[in-house]
């Protein structure tokens, strides 16, 4: 059969999405009481980028992260997921929280945790059918949980709640992935874990962002990067964007320069 004969048929789920950013965010400002949190923070996820957003503690990191989602209140600004607003997008977007911020001594399985992220697709009256159950036993596996399927989630290590909230978000099978410090407190098996599945997301197509702190890591977990200090002080490609005169913008000169030195990073 010659070549121009060959009809390629792409789902339309993905031509809706093909050449669209897979979030951008315009002009947004959050304050606590009259302090700006994040100022005026202009910025565009790429689709299918593995994303950092980097910067000092307290620099609104992760008050952008759920301001976009509508977690928290803006003083301005506008999202959109793909070319549509936020609140129409919903069902494309899923969210990992920082672990802190968990109550673990609610009394609740590791599978029914999973099981909430299937919350759009239970509907109204919230009735767990035996497909439901398949889908989180079959993401637990991806993040190596299943055998603690049934125990209860306040008797997990740090590292293993953090893999049940991503299995959780691996669940929705989402287009865009949100982790708000993904790899804070966890032991290192977890984190080669969980950026492992991080990966495999992208390879399959999906977007990712994540707070991040490690520096060292950037360069090896990332391809494109935020750094943010109250406003956006840089924002594109790992190779162009994150360089140590960027660093020490962003972090206002309290890096040393041993520690900017060790990255070995491309001066701007």
């Amino acid at each position: 059969m010659a070549l121009d004969a060959v009809k390629l048929v792409i789902p339309e789920a993905e031509l809706e999405l093909a050449g669209m950013p897979a979030m951008e965010i315009r002009g947004m400002t959050v304050s606590y009481g009259d302090k700006p949190a994040v100022f005026s923070v202009d910025t565009v996820v790429h689709a299918g980028s593995m994303t950092a957003i980097i910067g000092p503690n307290g620099a609104g990191k992760s008050t952008l992260l759920k301001a976009a989602l509508g977690i928290l209140p803006r003083v301005s600004g506008q999202v959109s997921v793909f070319g549509m607003p936020l609140e129409k997008a919903k069902a494309k977007i899923a969210y990992v929280p920082q672990r802190a911020s968990i109550d673990w001594d609610f009394p609740t399985r590791v599978i029914d945790v999973v099981i909430m992220g299937l919350y759009r697709k239970l509907g109204l009256l919230g009735r767990i059918k035996e497909q439901h159950t398949t889908d989180a036993k079959a993401a637990l596996e991806r993040v190596g949980m299943t055998e603690f399927a049934d125990r209860q989630i306040g008797q997990l290590s740090g590292g293993q709640q953090q893999r049940v909230f991503l299995a959780r978000a691996l669940a929705q099978d989402a287009e865009l992935y949100l982790l708000d410090e993904p790899f804070a407190g966890v032991d290192a098996a977890t984190e080669r874990a969980i950026i492992s599945v991080l990966k495999t997301l992208q390879a399959e197509g999906k977007t990712v962002v994540a707070v991040h702190h490690d520096l060292a890591t950037v360069t090896h977990y990332f391809d494109h990067v935020l750094m943010l200090n109250t406003r956006n002080i840089a924002d594109g490609p790992v190779a162009t964007t994150f360089t140590a005169e960027a660093l020490q913008d962003t972090y206002g000169g309290r890096l040393a320069t041993a520690q900017v030195e060790q990255l070995q990073l491309p001066v701007a």
